[in-house]
């Protein structure tokens, strides 16, 4: 029935309202409709997305032709991208002319069969130079065709096209168009011959959506899977040696690329001025060293010491957002300065991994069991926005203690990427809050959380459900993510915590609250 259907549409799609875009764009899988021209993605888009469209898109390289909106789903949410303008693969006979350099007053008729073939036979590869970038970044592609027109030879190439390129991405062909449930049965049977199962739908009444939305958001959850799996398998994490000139950047460097160390292979940077090296630690594990010793040497030719400490905050800073984990070298027998706070601040703020490496410890004198007690409480009264990072005292000169370095970014790595099962992380979100509830305003209202996900990786990043973001002052966020460290670890990462506004949680969804 029609009418229930836009009810179940409508009643998945409540956490739209009032809902505040606190996860950025960025960690949101995407959905990405292609199909020919004139098949109604625009219209589609404007349903699943709904008032949320045209958002903006922070990163770089995205087009002026693609359309960009958020839309929810049960418990997803995602971000849809609308093709219209990139994916235009249905040339007309005026294109065939101006790509074969023929008179349009020749007609159809009066190109030889040879050439169509090779106009044809090059409509893939003009179909790859536009839509490409779009279905790339796509978790799902929802294919879209024209149940009314039917099925066309357009059709037949997008679906070869992505069924040879994209095999491995999840894909639903949806017949727009049908607005009678009963004949768009009738209408969607044709495009079996696509090799997809089709699903009819109505981009313009809604007929149809809300079967769509379920299978896009159970291809959401087995591309997340998958990925997941494939993502770790291969990752290979960076480590950033950056710190102050002359704290033994170099030493350290050169102590964990020795001769004992297994080199794998020599990478070249993404940017000019470094070289990524990749070796294997101690315990199997690879990783990818961001060598900004050579950066160093190029520096020293400044004349001026401001110039200097520019251009080495400037290279740290670079080396920092190309990273994974860093190791922020600081000298024993110096002071912490204004650099080195900057350079900690930038790590937390670019959400890196970080161990702070303590370098030339032998110079210290007449040490004792006390020492490096007394050295970091020092460290982290200076250094409050990395209270969170293992310390690791080291002699890169003579290598004592280095391998140490490689262990504890390990250690980091793999905190960094962790997951919490969601039942746990509300186990711990339940003790916090009944040890110590969220405060009450002066006209008594007091926050509640209804539940909280993790949703994100690198660095781990949790949104919480609440009735209202601002019933929770910051000095309260800050006790929820030190229950967090203290129950759940994630020593030498940095967490996020995202607070997203609900006036209410549905009844059917299953959830919780805590008073």
């Amino acid at each position: 029935d029609e009418t229930d259907d836009l009810k179940g549409f409508k009643g998945k799609q409540k956490r739209r309202k009032g809902a505040t875009k606190t996860i950025p764009d960025h960690l949101l899988p995407k959905v990405t409709i292609v199909g020919r021209p004139n098949v109604g993605k625009s219209a589609l888009f404007n349903r699943l997305v709904g008032g949320n469209r045209a958002i903006v898109v922070d990163e770089p390289g995205v087009t002026r032709d693609r359309l960009y909106g958020r839309s929810f789903w049960g418990d997803h949410e995602f971000v849809v991208v609308d093709t219209g303008g990139v994916l235009n693969v249905s040339k007309s006979q005026a294109n065939v002319m101006e790509d074969l350099a023929i008179s349009t007053t020749i007609g159809m008729d009066g190109i030889s069969l040879l050439s169509r073939e090779a106009a044809v036979a090059r409509m893939p590869s003009m179909i790859e130079r536009q839509a490409t970038a779009a279905v790339e970044e796509a978790s799902v592609i929802i294919f879209l065709v024209d149940g009314q027109a039917g099925l066309t030879a357009a059709d037949v190439e997008i679906a070869d096209w992505l069924r040879k390129s994209y095999s491995s991405k999840y894909i639903v062909l949806a017949v727009n168009k049908c607005e009678s449930p009963r004949k768009g049965v009738m209408q969607a049977s044709e495009f079996w011959s696509l090799g997809f199962s089709p699903i009819p739908i109505s981009a313009l009444s809604g007929t149809g959506t809300g079967e769509l939305l379920d299978l896009v958001c159970s291809g959401l959850k087995k591309t997340e899977d998958v990925e997941n799996m494939d993502e770790e398998e291969n990752y290979v994490p960076s480590i950033a040696i950056v710190g102050r000139p002359n704290v033994g950047k170099s030493s350290i460097l050169n102590s964990l690329l020795g001769e004992d160390r297994t080199i794998v292979s020599p990478i070249s940077g993404t940017t000019r001025d470094a070289i990524d090296t990749e070796f294997v630690g101690p315990d199997g594990q690879k990783f990818r060293l961001i060598d900004t010793a050579g950066i160093r040497r190029r520096a020293s030719v400044a004349s001026s010491g401001s110039t200097t400490e520019a251009l080495s905050v400037n290279r740290a800073f670079r080396a920092i957002r190309r990273s994974d984990v860093v190791a922020l070298v600081i000298e024993a027998m110096a002071c912490i300065t204004e650099q080195d706070t900057r350079i900690a601040e930038r790590i937390e703020k670019e959400g890196k991994g970080c161990l702070i490496v303590v370098n030339k410890w032998d110079t210290i004198p007449n040490k004792n069991q006390q020492t490096a007690t007394y050295y970091e409480q020092d460290v982290r009264e200076k250094m409050r926005m990395l209270d969170w990072a293992p310390i690791v005292y080291s002699t890169a000169i003579t290598g004592q203690s280095v391998e140490k370095v490689i262990v504890a970014a390990s250690t980091v790595e793999k905190e960094r990427a962790r997951r919490l099962s969601t039942a746990i992380l509300n186990q711990v979100i339940r003790e916090a809050i009944a040890f110590k509830p969220p405060p009450r305003t002066r006209g008594g209202k007091r926050g509640r959380v209804y539940y909280c996900t993790q949703a994100a990786i690198r660095p781990p990043t949790f949104v919480f459900f609440v009735n209202d973001a601002k019933l929770f002052p910051e000095t309260y966020r800050r006790y929820m993510e030190k229950q967090l460290r203290s129950d759940a670890g994630f020593a030498g990462t940095p967490i996020r915590l995202l607070w997203r506004s609900r006036r209410k949680v549905e009844k059917d969804e299953g959830q919780f609250s805590y008073h």
